[in-house]
């Protein structure tokens, strides 16, 4: 017997497997987190080449993640804050900034890169199959190893010339960054699908992520909102993920804060009510992203 019908005979014998999910809700959720574990070594090493390419042939490195934000740092600091004057109106105002970026721009990244990673990896996808969210989870890691190397420059700063962090209020920065993780991966994986579908959905993504970044309080405070708007538009605002995200680390890395009047009124409720409809949302996403993913190899 020749080795190819050795290899087709062995071929043969083993068991056929279905790669559909199943359609119910909470089967098609437990099954597909149940298969993306088991490909977690290939997720790791998605994020690993993304880390590399992205700093390939490259002499400073790793040192690019850090070099952005801290010229916008630089940017908002001297036009928002000297030449605007908000550095008067709050106190340790390039902290205060440095926290709201970089909580930003973890979900910016999250959702940038997310929304292109099925159309990237279309050469994988056409060849064999693969669970297809590690695609989009791959990118949520290297947004979550840059937002690491950031967040470690926002805590030296903090204890340099910040002052330190709130140490009461630590649990309010954790659940900020859980909410924008979880919210960027929801938004990923359904803007990823529909993405193979219609293109331009990348390019309004971009235009989107601009507006979000501005009605976001990255670079002004909660006072300069509650002062122009009438409750309701607050109620509004306040419905925002990322500014509810952006909050929560501000109330525990930015100790300039001492006037509760800089944090809205029951943010801890307020984190936990938006983490809670993220979760809902994330598997709401997972199981349009499995329904359209049945075609992608076609659609790519």
């Amino acid at each position: 017997m020749s080795l190819a019908e050795e290899r087709m005979e062995r071929l043969a014998g083993e068991p056929l497997r279905d790669t559909n999910t199943p359609r119910g809700f909470i089967s098609g959720v437990a099954q597909s987190v149940s298969v993306i574990w088991s490909r977690r070594e290939l997720i790791l090493l998605l994020v690993k080449r993304e880390i590399k390419s992205r700093y390939k042939d490259s002499a400073l490195g790793l040192v690019w993640s850090m070099i952005r934000p801290l010229m916008m740092l630089l940017i908002y600091y001297l036009v928002m804050g000297q030449f605007l004057g908000a550095v008067r109106m709050i106190p340790n105002f390039a902290i205060y900034v440095y926290t709201g970026l970089t909580v930003w721009s973890l979900f910016n990244e999250i959702v940038m890169m997310g929304t292109r990673s099925i159309v990237e990896n279309a050469g994988i996808i056409k060849k064999i199959y693969l669970p297809r969210e590690i695609f989009p989870l791959a990118a949520v890691g290297s947004a979550a190893f840059n937002f690491a190397v950031q967040l470690i420059i926002l805590l030296l700063a903090a204890f340099t010339v910040g002052g330190g962090v709130n140490g009461s209020h630590l649990l309010y920065p954790v659940l900020g960054i859980m909410v924008a993780t979880i919210w960027g991966t929801a938004l990923a994986l359904i803007l990823s699908a529909t993405n193979v579908y219609l293109r331009d959905i990348q390019h309004l993504v971009e235009v989107l992520l601009l507006i979000g970044f501005w009605a976001s309080p990255v670079v002004y405070s909660w006072p300069m909102v509650a002062s122009k708007v009438g409750t309701t538009l607050q109620e509004i605002y306040m419905a925002n993920p990322i500014t509810v995200a952006v909050f929560g680390m501000q109330n525990g890395l930015w100790v300039g804060n001492g006037d509760p009047s800089f944090a809205p009124d029951h943010l801890l409720a307020r984190l936990l009510i938006t983490l809670g409809v993220g979760l809902v949302a994330l598997f709401f996403c997972q199981r349009v992203f499995d329904r359209l993913q049945r075609n992608f190899a076609q659609e790519i």
